[in-house]
């Protein structure tokens, strides 16, 4: 078995910003792999059970809030019995150029407070992960109020892309594992 988690806000308040470009694969993957299943609350959060190509994957959005994350990523992790690999947490990068993707097996939150969350539960670094790009603030805007601002119109187009794009890179991630994920989609490949 395995878990995407996607984190964002939940709230219609935080619908289509750029802190929930988790939430916005998870519906690519839910459009894919879930047709008429019913979103289950648990684990502080939402799931999906879904099947892809063979595999069973839980499709996870917590709903804590992103400072909080680790709490649902626990739980299920603790329920299910699974070690930190089979956990694949998707989130925003502010480093990254709009809607470029960087998979990762392990390393450091980055600043990112929700990936910083689900490491301080989970005890490890070991984590895999994928960051979306949403581009760097404007000089002079605030981090938080950036993260928390919606797409331009020009950007949108950019961001279905990348969030298609993610969800062809999850499934790789669940048949052939981190590796093949980092070869494919962090050289660049667009």
């Amino acid at each position: 078995m395995k878990v995407v988690v996607g984190l964002g806000n939940p709230g219609r308040e935080y619908e289509g910003t750029r802190h929930n470009v988790g939430y916005e694969v998870l519906r690519e993957l839910a459009r894919r792999f879930a047709e008429g299943q019913q979103v289950r609350r648990r684990f502080s959060g939402e799931t999906l059970d879904v099947t892809i190509d063979g595999t069973r994957v839980l499709l996870l959005s917590p709903t804590t809030y992103m400072n909080r994350s680790g709490q649902s990523v626990g739980a299920v992790k603790d329920f299910y019995k699974l070690s930190p690999e089979d956990i694949l947490v998707i989130c925003d990068d502010m480093n990254l150029p709009l809607g470029r993707l960087r998979f990762r097996a392990r390393g450091s939150a980055g600043g990112h407070k929700g990936l910083a969350d689900v490491i301080r539960v989970l005890g490890t670094e070991a984590v895999p992960r994928l960051r979306i790009g949403i581009g760097a603030p404007p000089p002079g805007q605030d981090a938080v109020r950036f993260v928390l601002s919606r797409f331009m119109p020009e950007e949108e187009a950019v961001m279905r892309e990348a969030y298609r794009r993610a969800a062809d890179g999850v499934e790789l991630w669940v048949h052939q594992g981190i590796q093949a994920c980092m070869n494919r989609y962090n050289a660049g490949d667009r």
